[in-house]
């Protein structure tokens, strides 16, 4: 295990031509102070939770104090927003510190989101606040005991400094993990600029660093695009089986590992509509929860565009065909299991969209519905009440119910048995928007206990948790909606 100065900094995005950053340090964080430790984070980079005692921690978190061996630099990407090119984006309110090698050979880079002005700030501030780095730090924590490939967060650190938004806020940086922050955007940036060079060096770097089995094959960045492609489509599955909205999929937002990245105005979907939109700036609905797979496909075209220098159009467009394949059979397999299948079958899409419309129409939670799905008796002739009396339209469930159960039979089920891998697909808890904002309302009065206990629920999804039921219910009906925006 490491102390923060003997943390195994190898920091190869460094030594890429400056064309691809600007080195710079962070800006102070006035008077910096702890607000949540992450320690199953902090394994990955083998830092014992001890370390986050120290006193000067804040300030290594905050980039008051720069760690030894880091070499801060802002990224340069650009990327399509809401499906416009804007040729330079970049790191505009974040500082990659370094990457840390630990002793399973993993890399893992140590990025400060809220770090100061950069040189792509635009007309930003450069910080972030205290309510969506508790909306980040959370929702990784959560998509990873999900199982949904995502980045981690390490840790908050938190300043009374004033930042405004719709208001003025308090301060606060995140430290973000991930193998990579390269994005879809940063092979564009050199497409349009027509630096063809520069997207061969970068394509080299990445699978270098990330698809080394792509090293000796021939073709090998046919079949790195190829990779990307299916990775981003299994990404797109694990959201709509979770109900997971983004908010903001620009190219920008994807990352080149098709990991969840860059936690904005995110939502867990409550009642099922698939039409549901959870960016309050998104007016137009590109990004809602049912267009997500097709937006998949759309990056997936403005990064093959990019990589147009390097491999054939034919054979970039053969790979994007692949995609809707790919995303459908991980889906209908992640899908099966949600509802406790365990053979496919040509009729599943069928059963499965008519379980969803039955849904959608008698606005059910999504998360719930299926979750108690797992004590559905299969038995012939069982009327299964308890799950019938949720639905407005009780001889449609019937119907379908029949189906179901005819299904489950066919292929011997169990119930005992299925419920048992039921509860292992059906996650309990989720992050709803409303237990998010009262723990940020807890933690803007500097009490964090709210914030703990919700990292500590969010890590077992899945599990039962003895007292904590009331975290497993929507919202209020009498209480307003959160509301979440680009800025969130």
């Amino acid at each position: 295990m490491a102390t923060l100065e003997r943390l195994n900094f190898d920091n190869s995005y460094a030594r890429l031509p400056d064309v691809f950053h600007t080195r710079l340090t962070p800006t102070p964080l006035p008077d910096p102070y702890l607000v949540s430790f992450n320690a199953k984070a902090a394994t990955l980079i083998e830092l014992p939770p001890e370390e986050s005692g120290r006193v000067d921690f804040s300030k290594y978190f905050s980039g008051n104090r720069l760690l030894p061996g880091s070499e801060p630099l802002a990224m340069l990407y650009a990327g399509h927003q809401f499906g416009y090119y804007v040729p330079q984006l970049g790191d505009g309110r974040a500082i990659l510190l370094g990457e840390i090698n630990n002793s399973k050979g993993e890399s893992w880079d140590l990025h400060l989101k809220g770090a100061g002005q950069t040189p792509y700030s635009r007309d930003g501030d450069g910080r972030a606040v205290l309510r969506s780095t508790i909306r980040e730090y959370l929702c990784s924590e959560a998509m990873h005991g999900l199982g949904i490939p995502t980045t981690r967060a390490l840790c908050i650190v938190g300043s009374d400094a004033p930042v405004y938004r719709e208001k003025m806020e308090t301060a606060a940086v995140l430290t973000r993990l991930a193998p990579s922050h390269v994005r879809f955007g940063s092979f564009e940036v050199f497409y349009y600029r027509r630096q063809y060079q520069h997207i061969t060096t970068l394509a080299d770097y990445v699978i270098a660093r990330h698809f080394t089995s792509l090293l000796d094959q021939p073709h090998k960045y046919a079949r790195f695009f190829e990779e990307v492609v299916a990775r981003t489509a299994r990404l797109m599955a694990h959201w709509q089986a979770a109900g997971f909205a983004h908010g903001v999929m620009n190219t920008d937002n994807m990352s080149i590992l098709g990991l969840t990245f860059d936690y904005g105005p995110f939502g867990f979907m409550e009642r099922y509509d698939p039409t549901f939109i959870c960016n309050h700036s998104d007016t137009g609905g590109r990004y809602a929860f049912d267009q997500q797979p097709q937006i998949g496909l759309w990056n997936l075209a403005a990064l093959a565009q990019a990589l147009t220098p390097l491999v054939e159009v034919d054979e970039l467009n053969r790979m994007l065909e692949e995609y809707e394949k790919i995303y459908l059979a991980h889906y209908l397999a992640l899908m099966r299991q949600k509802l406790g299948l365990l053979q496919p079958h040509d009729k599943d899409i069928e059963l499965l969209e008519e379980l969803l419309g039955l849904m959608h129409s008698s606005q059910l939670d999504y998360t719930n519905l299926f979750r108690s799905l797992n004590e559905f008796d299969s038995t012939p002739g069982s009327r299964n009440e308890a799950l019938r009396d949720q639905f407005v339209d009780r001889d449609a469930f019937d119907t379908w119910a029949t189906r179901y159960g005819a299904r489950l039979r066919g292929e011997k089920s169990r119930d005992a048995e299925r419920k048992t891998h039921m509860n292992k697909a059906n996650p309990k808890y989720i992050l709803r928007n409303h237990l998010a904002q009262a723990a940020i309302i807890r933690a803007q009065q500097h009490d964090y206990l709210e914030l703990e206990r919700l990292l500590q629920l969010l890590r077992k999804p899945y599990d039962e948790q003895a007292g904590m039921e009331s975290y497993a219910l929507p919202a209020p009906e009498d209480q307003p909606p959160v509301i979440v925006s680009c800025s969130s």
